[in-house]
């Protein structure tokens, strides 16, 4: 099957607790991997995975596809799979044979990102302070959604490999007397305090409603988005607020990370909150806070961090894989 004069190699998509993407995967013949028919869906319109894959394949008319893959925003270690933030729990053998493929992959959204990452171009990534990356070295992912992802991506010598992680779960470690406040709160909320959160749709609210106790303001209650375009106007001072300490957080989190990997190939921050913060990233303390780290700090400081630009990624991420089974001799 050929889309746009290129050979298809499957279905992908994208799913998480907001939006499921889907999209048909193609290699361009040049190396790198293109996408067509790219289509967002509401996740909870759909009681389950083959319902949308269905309903995406029938709107765009598109022919049998064999083989596809899925990133999830959840554990992957068995057949039966589950979203953290969604009600989507399904067989992937069972799927499989309810769309018909010979293969279907799932992987981890997060180990999607990171596979995206040696198909990105310089247009797609805005860098945020250190150096140069370090070639075949390891590469770390975070990104603020719904949920926190984390992965990494290491070089085996013949391929990238992801990492599979649910390190947005680790602890969140609060850093000066403001953080340790909200952080306080925080835990008499949840117990267990969680980078997600913090770092994440529903963690810049757990901030705003934090920090509006702390104040003793009154304060109306605020989605993610009014929160961040209060920040981003200067409209509300709490919202300011909590968005710098998210971005600090971030940078927290994000250096901790690339000293745990040993990330000389670089630090990339994905998710669909922070691109809508660039302004405010660049004047916080992320980057600041990603080189506090005591007697390694020379170290953390050469890498560099980036922030994923284009949109997507996750399904370019999935077609890597894709390619990978192909490659391997273990898809179509």
């Amino acid at each position: 099957m050929r889309r746009d004069g290129n050979q298809v190699i499957g279905l992908v998509g994208d799913f998480g607790g907001s939006n499921a993407r889907f999209a048909v995967a193609a290699e361009d013949g040049e190396g790198g991997i293109a996408l067509s028919a790219e289509q967002d869906l509401v996740t909870s319109a759909y009681p389950d995975v083959v319902t949308a894959a269905r309903h995406f394949l029938g709107q765009q008319r598109i022919g049998p596809v064999k083989a596809a893959c899925f990133a999830i925003a959840g554990p992957v270690t068995g057949d039966r799979v589950e979203l953290t933030n969604a009600r989507w729990r399904f067989s992937i053998a069972e799927s499989r044979s309810a769309l018909g493929l010979d293969h279907l992959d799932v992987v981890n959204d997060f180990s999607a990102l990171a596979l995206s990452l040696p198909y990105l171009r310089a247009a797609d990534l805005q860098q945020i302070g250190g150096g140069e990356p370090v070639a075949n070295e390891t590469k770390a992912v975070i990104g603020p959604g719904t949920g926190l992802g984390v992965s990494g991506l290491i070089w085996s010598g013949r391929a990238w490999i992801p990492l599979k992680s649910e390190g947005g779960h680790a602890t969140f470690s609060p850093v000066g007397e403001r953080e340790r406040e909200v952080g306080r709160i925080l835990e008499r909320r949840y117990g267990h305090v969680s980078c997600e959160r913090v770092l994440s749709g529903g963690g810049l609210v757990n901030l705003y409603e934090a920090l509006r106790e702390i104040s003793g303001q009154a304060a109306e209650d605020l989605a993610p988005p009014q929160i961040t375009a209060k920040a981003l106007s200067a409209e509300g001072s709490l919202c300011s607020e909590a968005v710098e300490i998210f971005c600090a957080a971030l940078g927290a989190e994000a250096g901790s990370l690339a000293l745990t990997l040993g990330a000389r190939g670089g630090v990339y921050v994905g998710g669909g909150i922070v691109p809508r913060l660039l302004p405010l990233l660049r004047r916080s303390a992320f980057r600041k806070r990603f080189d506090e780290k005591g007697r390694l700090a020379d170290y953390v400081r050469a890498i560099p961090a980036y922030l994923i630009l284009r949109q997507h990624a996750g399904l370019l991420g999935a077609a890597a894989a894709l390619v990978q089974e192909k490659n391997n001799g273990k898809g179509d």
